[in-house]
């Protein structure tokens, strides 16, 4: 386990490891967690580095590619919740916040910067590799090769994954909330598929605890509002009736 006082606990027996090519940034400001945490995540067979500060976290980023964050919220140079935020929204990278905060309103607060789980110290450093590997296979499953470098094209529409930018046909900013965004990204992603209600809030998840309204109803009826010419006929959000909803568009990504 790891708290504070950074005392590793003993890896699980016959914990298979993890495929090499997960290549994984650590922030900590403590020496005792991150380190040993490393050595831990690097047995396991994860490619680790590592950042004890907000300034060697982003020089970190600009040398090296990496596919996942594990980031403690507080480093004496900057706040981790403004970090996470920047991170999913500049680089498309998930984040595994890791803190000693651990009320509800610090968990939602988290969730609402972006992070795709939220870990509370003391932790099984076991725990934490199996954290890793969900939010792996979760962005696996829903976030497309191009969506982290290109702008994806539908419809005379322009979606900037990257920027989290939406743009209407006459090159106009569309503001999306981070619901409507993670909607219309899963939408765009399964392109004329019909994709039940279930489905939908299965992939529009984000770690443990969702902050999405759970009335998938209610947000399709609120994207359609920014998408459609006429939101009582939709024509890209069409309604499949006793199934779910099916975005009809060919989309393309554009470089």
């Amino acid at each position: 386990m790891f708290d504070h006082a950074g005392q590793p606990g003993d890896a699980t027996a016959g914990e298979a490891p993890a495929a090499p090519a997960v290549r994984v940034l650590v922030v900590d400001d403590h020496e005792d967690i991150r380190v040993p945490l490393a050595t831990y995540l690097g047995r396991c067979g994860l490619q680790v580095a590592t950042a004890g500060s907000a300034a060697a976290m982003h020089a970190q980023l600009a040398a090296n590619p990496f596919d996942l964050v594990v980031l403690d919220i507080m480093l004496p140079d900057a706040s981790g919740l403004d970090l996470c935020r920047a991170i999913g929204g500049a680089l498309g990278l998930p984040v595994i916040l890791l803190t000693a905060r651990a009320t509800l309103g610090d968990r939602v607060a988290g969730l609402q910067t972006g992070a795709d789980d939220y870990v509370v110290k003391p932790f099984e450093p076991s725990e934490l590799l199996a954290r890793i590997h969900a939010v792996l296979r979760r962005q696996a499953r829903t976030v497309l090769p191009a969506a982290r470098s290109s702008c994806l094209l539908f419809d005379g529409w322009t979606f900037d994954v990257a920027r989290r930018e939406l743009r209407d046909r006459a090159g106009q900013d569309v503001p999306l909330s981070e619901v409507e965004f993670q909607l219309l990204l899963v939408l765009v992603q399964h392109a004329n598929e019909v994709l039940s209600r279930d489905r939908l809030l299965d992939l529009t998840q984000r770690g443990e605890q969702s902050v999405f309204d759970r009335s998938i109803d209610k947000q399709i009826s609120r994207l359609r509002q920014k998408l459609e010419a006429d939101p009582r006929k939709p024509a890209l959000i069409k309604t499949a009736w006793g199934n779910g909803y099916i975005f009809v568009a060919n989309v393309s990504a554009q470089a």
